[in-house]
């Protein structure tokens, strides 16, 4: 009987604990401990050593209380994922510890706060090496014992080999803005630290941080800064949002630096309010962008639907949490997809992107906001919680080569002036409120070519025609594809789980049983021409996201005669590696 070598008997040797160059590190702990700021403080430091990094951290929804863990990763190449085990893990109590110690892998690190309760139930075993730390003892006698964290990272450091002062410079600058004092309460915290591990703490694992090289030229940023900044680059200067979770640093990044360009930063009062302000402000000639999550891209809809009627150009970002209703507020899902390009009542023309990582969530903003102006519709961009907070180091983008696109504002004041003109390519010139002879009526009832509102239904068959054929324009094919011409199986992805189906890939290639991907980055319109000829190559394809009732694939199904197997995971948490790479029967 013929037998089918899996992806697991094949990976035997390796085991889930894969290793390559890089190192993966996961601070946990509860909420209140600082271990928000103990990731972001190491990932500052790994990328002050020249290391790329990219960092990610859970937590709960209370206020206080609950598991908290942030996991930074770092290797001397770019990194596409978190990873999914970790060399080191710091420990800062016992739930944390329960709850997190099967992902260290053999031969790692477990670093641990020495009390009673944690001491007890740390299983001391051959496969790792434990350092117990008085961490809280530490920090107590050295000022401040909410200074724990910088504790655990003097211990952490110390073990790995990175740069004191490359942490000491992270600390200086993440507590620049809380003044000398808080700087100096956390610096003696880190040199106590520094001193118990030189005394107390003989290295007896093979765990180092990997070398670092010069890398003048690059940004450390989270998912919600990148946005920021791209804006920042394609001109937006409005940017009107209802604080929502987990959307809201993207409106506290943007209210630190959008005035020092001449921005504006606007908090309304609700959802809708917060896009009809920035469809106002588009209205008048300023680029304008909102941002939200599921919760309050609901309530935007029919604002959307108002925007493509009028056709004022205006930017979404919606930073994706699980649902439905308030569901999982801190937690990762991509499941806004549908709702993004289906949600409007009503047939409308607009255009949805998804940012994959933190270098894309710079340049898909801008292309949002090149393709709002060029179409004259709404331009969502999907992110998600995990991006939302994930830590990347990108090269620094230069600024004065970003192409960007205006909108055709040119009329001829002579002549009486149609809005809403037939063209050859459905998009007619957007007059500026107060140029001579450009006044109109922007409504969201139907209208005719002048603005003129109508109900006659030939006019209304005219328009909508009209309004859909400009994104024909649009219909371009924003897609990357790796691996070989012709495979048995080809993976689609899209969003935040791109990342895991890249390094699945190269896993698989390194196994001899290569396997093709293709990565949508503008999914509506779809790329249907890109997945009709991928799906020539390959003999099945598997769409891999992480929602329940795979949207994508629903849209793929939809669109084109692919009829694509899923692969879906909600956990709240982004698909891993091995969710990709472990499944015996992907590549049968």
């Amino acid at each position: 009987m013929e037998t089918t070598t899996s992806p697991l008997d094949l990976a035997a040797p390796l085991n889930r604990r894969y290793r390559d160059e890089s190192l993966a590190i996961r601070v946990v702990g509860a909420g209140g401990d600082g271990i928000v700021t103990a990731g972001a403080l190491l990932a500052r430091t790994a990328a002050l050593s020249g290391l790329e990094v990219l960092s990610d951290t859970t937590f709960p929804s209370e206020i206080r209380g609950g598991l908290v863990a942030s996991q930074v990763r770092m290797a001397p190449h770019p990194l596409c994922t978190e990873g999914d085990g970790v060399d080191v893990l710091v420990a800062f109590n016992a739930d944390a510890y329960l709850a997190h110690r099967d992902v260290i892998r053999d031969d790692g690190i477990l670093i641990y706060d020495i009390y009673d309760a944690l001491s007890d139930v740390v299983t001391h075993s051959n496969r790792i090496i434990s350092y117990p730390v008085p961490m809280a003892e530490i920090a107590q006698h050295s000022g401040q014992a909410v200074t724990r964290n910088l504790v655990a990272l003097a211990a952490l450091i110390e073990l790995i080999g990175l740069s004191r002062s490359n942490l000491e410079g992270a600390v200086c600058e993440h507590f620049a803005s809380k003044g000398p004092d808080t700087i100096a309460v956390n610096l003696r915290a880190l040199e106590a630290g520094l001193s118990y591990a030189e005394q107390h703490l003989i290295k007896r694992d093979p765990v180092l941080a990997p070398v670092g090289a010069s890398r003048d030229q690059t940004l450390l940023l989270t998912g919600n800064d990148a946005i920021g900044l791209g804006a920042l680059a394609a001109g937006c200067r409005l940017y009107s949002s209802y604080p929502i979770t987990p959307a809201t640093s993207l409106g506290t990044w943007l209210a630190r630096h959008l005035p020092l360009v001449g921005g504006r930063v606007h908090e309304a009062e609700d959802p809708i309010a917060s896009l009809g302000v920035a469809i106002g402000a588009s209205f008048a000639g300023t680029k304008a962008m909102t941002g939200t999550s599921g919760p309050g891209l609901d309530l935007m809809q029919e604002m959307i639907g108002f925007s493509a009627m009028a056709e004022v150009p205006v930017v979404v970002a919606v930073v994706q949490r699980g649902g439905p209703s308030a569901g999982l507020p801190t937690k990762h899902e991509q499941a806004d997809l549908l709702s993004a390009v289906f949600g409007s009542h009503g047939d409308v023309p607009k255009i949805v992107l998804a940012a994959a990582d933190v270098r894309d969530c710079f340049s898909l903003t801008v292309e949002a906001f090149n393709l709002a102006e060029r179409y004259q519709t709404p331009v969502l961009l999907l992110t998600d919680a995990s991006l939302a907070r994930r830590m990347q180091t990108i090269p620094r983008p230069d600024l004065t080569s970003i192409p960007l696109i205006e909108r055709d504002a040119a009329h001829t004041a002579d002549a009486p002036y149609h809005r809403y003109a037939a063209t050859d390519d459905g998009i007619a010139p957007m007059a500026l409120p107060g140029s001579e002879g450009g006044a109109y009526v922007a409504t969201g009832l139907e209208h005719d070519d002048t603005g003129r509102p109508t109900d006659a239904g030939d006019v209304h068959k005219v328009m909508m025609a009209r309004r859909f054929a400009k994104l024909r324009g649009a219909e371009f094919e924003m897609v990357e594809r790796e691996g070989p011409e012709s495979t048995p199986v080809g993976l689609v992805s899209w969003g935040i789980t791109q990342g895991a189906v890249r390094e699945a890939v190269a896993r698989f290639e390194r196994l001899g049983m290569p396997i093709a991907a293709l990565y949508p980055k503008m999914l509506w319109p779809p790329p249907v021409n890109a997945l009709s000829r991928f799906a020539e190559s390959v003999e099945q394809i598997v769409v891999v996201e992480a929602n329940h009732q795979g949207h994508l694939a629903h849209l793929i199904g939809a669109t084109t005669p692919i009829r694509p197997k899923r692969l879906t995971l909600t956990r709240g948490e982004p698909i891993s590696v091995w969710d990709i790479f472990g499944k015996e029967d992907l590549t049968r």
